[in-house]
């Protein structure tokens, strides 16, 4: 309605709303109304503090777009320099270091725009994932993560060629998309066709919790779940602080070279690659490191306690 005023306009429609469906949904409604409100009006928060603090001569919009809030209300809105497949192929390229470890990579088979929910990204596993379980997990998380948050109108996501997969385990992986964590009134966590009923929940990690050198471990405790994270040239690597072998925890496990040895039963496993040792593997965990951030996931296999 032109020259009509949008906040006026929506008090209309809210109380139409609570007249023709009553109180209850009045009430989801305001909520809902507050919480865009929140998530636009921390958006434009940011948008001025980014631009104030922006280096002179600093692009305007290479600054926005940095920030994933901001880049995704760009995206939202058509604004966006960049194109889908562009943001695809950064998102693929950040997630590729932990494919490697894995022994595996992955390539872009097609974007599907005709599809009625919303474009339908195709991917391509290769590699074998150590043809371990637990490994391919991870390595699907991983890629949900990295491009919901890089590209986040994509509104599914097909994942072809994991290797020695099990009839529970569907070789086609659906993601949903979802905005960034920190930003009011996000929804839930994606739901996939071949997830757990608890889909992994990711959590920050920053600061004395990171091992500060090469070759050095930490132990991360994060909602009762004890997290060995692991530095290697190129590298920070999360597994479960548990040997699969004896189930001794692995905080004073020795690290020769790129061989964790529990220091319980002697069984080695190699952290560059998935955790591998000779009968078992460790349990890796999807980690993302970006920009000095470390994203760590927490699968419902890992259950405080368990």
């Amino acid at each position: 309605m032109a020259g009509a005023d949008p906040g006026a306009r929506i008090g209309e429609l809210l109380d139409r709303l609570g007249r023709e469906a009553g109180p209850g949904a009045r009430e989801t409604a305001d909520e809902l109304v507050r919480s865009v409100v929140e998530f636009y009006g921390e958006g434009l928060a940011r948008t001025v503090r980014l631009l104030r603090s922006a280096p002179a001569g600093a692009d305007p919009l290479s600054v926005l777009t940095a920030d994933e809030l901001v880049g995704d209300l760009l995206i939202l809105h058509d604004l966006h320099p960049e194109d889908t497949m562009t943001r695809v192929g950064r998102a693929l390229d950040k997630v590729r270091p932990y494919l490697g470890s894995h022994s595996g990579d992955v390539d872009i088979a097609g974007l599907d725009t005709e599809t009625p929910e919303g474009p339908t990204l195709r991917l391509r596993l290769r590699g074998s994932c150590d043809g371990c379980p637990s490994s391919t997990q991870t390595v699907r998380w991983t890629i949900e993560e990295a491009v919901a948050r890089l590209a986040p109108e994509i509104a599914h996501i097909e994942v072809e060629g994991v290797a020695e997969a099990t009839p529970a385990e569907p070789p086609l992986l659906q993601i949903q998309p979802r905005p960034p964590d920190d930003a009011p009134g996000a929804a839930p966590e994606p739901v996939r066709s071949d997830a757990p009923a608890e889909p992994p929940r990711w959590h920050t990690l920053s600061g004395p919790v990171l091992p500060a050198h090469d070759r050095t471990t930490r132990v991360a405790d994060i909602e009762g779940n004890e997290l060995l994270l692991v530095r290697l040239p190129g590298n920070l690597y999360a597994y479960r602080d548990r040997c699969p072998g004896c189930g001794a925890d692995l905080r004073t496990a020795p690290l020769d070279g790129e061989f964790l040895s529990c220091a319980a039963c002697a069984a080695r496993f190699d952290v560059r690659h998935a955790g591998r040792g000779e009968r078992t593997h460790l349990e890796p965990l999807p980690l993302l490191e970006e920009d000095g951030a470390v994203r760590v996931a927490l699968p419902e296999l890992l259950g405080a306690g368990s």
